[in-house]
């Protein structure tokens, strides 16, 4: 018996499901940019459960005859290509005929389609891959794709899927996106009969953003327009020192096909590399066009990355062309920051005291605060009288600590010496010289402070006499009515003030209110990647802390001998005084042996 034979058509098509047909957003995806490549004006986008039950799409394109119908259902069949060369010239999203017999093989598809100058449509039903029916149907011009019982002829398949929140999510993150790239094209999208979104023709991409992400982050966006020989970059950019905690509304095209390329990701982190903190991401909705040929969207099969001939060139391009717009626009210093980092001197009306400061109310407008002392012992705005054991036992080996050291039992004995670039406090010790870094010691002071609080379900909050408004897409919008719960418990007061629009009419007292909407998006960016769990209470106040005492800490310009003893005193009596909540240390020394070693002793 022949050890090699053919696979039949059905086996061949599942094993093509499972390349291209991951998860329901790939669906909604191959059916809409057939939609687009027929030259749609209106999509209506429709699911439900997170597509495991139902997925439409309905469209205004072009249409099939019956014969192109059924042939569409064949493997490789396609209008988009005809030879090999025609890949360095691709000017359709789908072009490799994989989709609709991948999608039919594991799941109950249903067809419908009518072109312009036929009386009657076709309807056509598969059923895992089987074909039940093909019949005439009365139908608009046109096609609708309708989707059902996603992987039941495969059950393994559907283990592998997420909670039907996730699978939504990647389903209107997809249709966004779209969307984007085809402002003229109206979409509607609908999950479990709502709708999620419905966005009419848009003339230009700045309408669509609007339509999409809300008039808040369009607001925020300005107009890039640049060109070389061969390269082109244009679209919408954030402004100096607006930023995301996460790369959501990072969005780039390339000839128009939305895509994740780490080539023009970087670019555009890097560009930004004076205007935002580390750990921020740029607003940016670009679109990259270059000579189809020098750039290859055949390397994945979904079509959702791609590989350009010349990286460096690219790469180059991007951040030029970024840097010259944010200069013009007036980008911060980097010895400045930008606008999210900047801190209030001491003398400023709006400035926050540092954890260590006696208690005290600061006014602002329509607001009042005041910070609690921290209820361990020893965190005090005493000097420490406690002796302590040297620290020389630190480490023995004489070298740099790029290794956090070993905290002593009690508050150190150190010697302040001095504050060094503003953010550095520098001491002596009997075992050599330490350097504090302010920053991540009041974020370790204050995380712990807030967690004692989080777990005690007192949370103080104080009401504003002037709400923050707060506009947001849809995904995020909804992210926030299923938790608008878990923020009343944690300080905040959000009410739902229309479609995507929301009213901040309270906020924990250790926030500015200005700090409120960027705070929130950061917040719902964390719910988003699944940072904190609905299901993990615990590990969700403990991320919520993390956020807040980032948010919390406002250094002074200067502080003077007695608060930097406090504050060594409080961070001494945390849990966790050798690194801040994100990880990084608080204080690191060169001991004896270091300090001689480095001057040939």
């Amino acid at each position: 018996m022949a050890k090699v034979r053919i696979l039949p058509d059905r086996v061949a098509n599942q094993i093509a499901a499972g390349e291209v047909i991951e998860r329901p957003a790939a669906v909604v995806k191959e059916l809409v940019e057939n939609a687009l490549d027929a030259g749609a004006t209106r999509i209506e986008v429709e699911f439900r459960h997170g597509g495991r039950s139902l997925m439409r799409v309905e469209d205004n394109g072009s249409g099939m005859s019956r014969d192109d119908a059924l042939l569409a259902l064949e493997r490789h069949a396609t209008s988009k290509i005809a030879e090999a060369a025609d890949l360095d010239r691709l000017a359709s999203y789908g072009f490799r005929g994989e989709a609709l017999p991948s999608i039919a093989s594991v799941s109950r598809f249903e067809l419908q389609t009518r072109e312009a100058g036929s009386d009657l449509g076709t309807e056509i039903l598969v059923n895992g891959g089987k074909l039940v029916h093909v019949r005439d149907c009365g139908r608009p011009v046109g096609t609708r794709i309708e989707v059902t019982h996603l992987f039941n002829s495969v059950p393994a398949r559907r283990k592998f899927l997420k909670t039907d929140q996730t699978e939504a999510a990647h389903i209107v993150q997809g249709v966004r996106l779209y969307a984007l790239a085809c402002p003229r094209t109206a979409f509607t999208l609908i999950e479990d009969g709502r709708v999620i979104f419905r966005s009419p023709e848009c003339a230009t991409l700045g309408e669509r953003v609007a339509e999409i992400f809300g008039r808040q982050t369009a607001e925020s966006l300005v107009p890039i327009e640049a060109a070389e020989p061969g390269l082109r970059l244009g679209g919408l950019i954030g402004r100096p020192g607006v930023g995301r905690a996460t790369r959501h509304e990072m969005i780039v095209f390339v000839n128009a096909r939305p895509v994740d390329s780490r080539t023009l990701n970087y670019a555009l982190i890097e560009s930004y590399h004076e205007s935002l903190p580390k750990g921020r991401y740029p607003l940016a909705f670009v679109f990259f066009e270059c000579d189809p040929a020098a750039v290859d969207v055949n390397v994945h099969p979904a079509k959702r990355e791609v590989r350009f001939r010349s990286e460096p060139q690219v790469r180059s391009f991007v951040i030029r062309s970024v840097l010259q717009r944010l200069r013009e626009l007036g980008t911060p210093p980097a010895t400045a920051g930008n606008a999210e980092r900047q801190m209030p001197s001491a003398e400023s009306p709006k400035a926050l005291p540092a954890p260590v400061a006696p208690t005290v109310g600061v006014r602002s407008p329509g607001f009042s605060r005041s910070f609690p002392e921290p209820t361990k012992a020893g965190a005090t705005n005493s000097t420490p009288s406690v002796p302590v054991p040297a620290t020389g036992s630190h480490s023995a080996s004489g070298t740099w600590h790029s290794s956090l050291p070993v905290a002593p039992a009690a508050a150190p004995a150190w010697r302040f010496l001095a504050l060094a670039h503003g953010n550095y406090a520098v001491f002596e010790t009997t075992a050599g010289v330490v350097l504090l870094d302010r920053r991540a010691a009041h974020e370790r002071v204050w995380f712990e402070r807030l967690q004692e609080q989080f777990r005690a379900g007192a949370v103080p909050s104080q009401r504003l006499l002037l709400p923050v408004p707060l506009e947001l897409d849809p995904i995020a919008a909804a992210l926030l009515l299923d938790r608008l719960k878990f923020l009343a418990a944690h300080g905040f007061e959000v009410s739902e003030f229309g479609r995507n629009f929301f009213r901040v009419e309270a906020v924990p007292t250790w926030m500015e209110p200005a700090d409120a909407e960027p705070f929130l998006r950061d917040l719902l960016g964390a719910f988003r990647d699944g940072r904190m769990p609905e299901k993990n209470a615990d590990l969700a106040r403990e991320e919520l802390a993390r956020l807040a005492a980032a948010r919390a800490v406002r250094l002074p310009a200067t502080q003077g001998e007695a608060e930097l003893r406090a504050l060594v005193a409080q961070l001494f009596a945390t849990t966790a005084p050798l690194t801040s909540p994100a990880g990084r240390p608080t204080y690191i020394e060169l001991n004896h042996g270091e300090l001689a070693r480095r001057f040939q002793k």
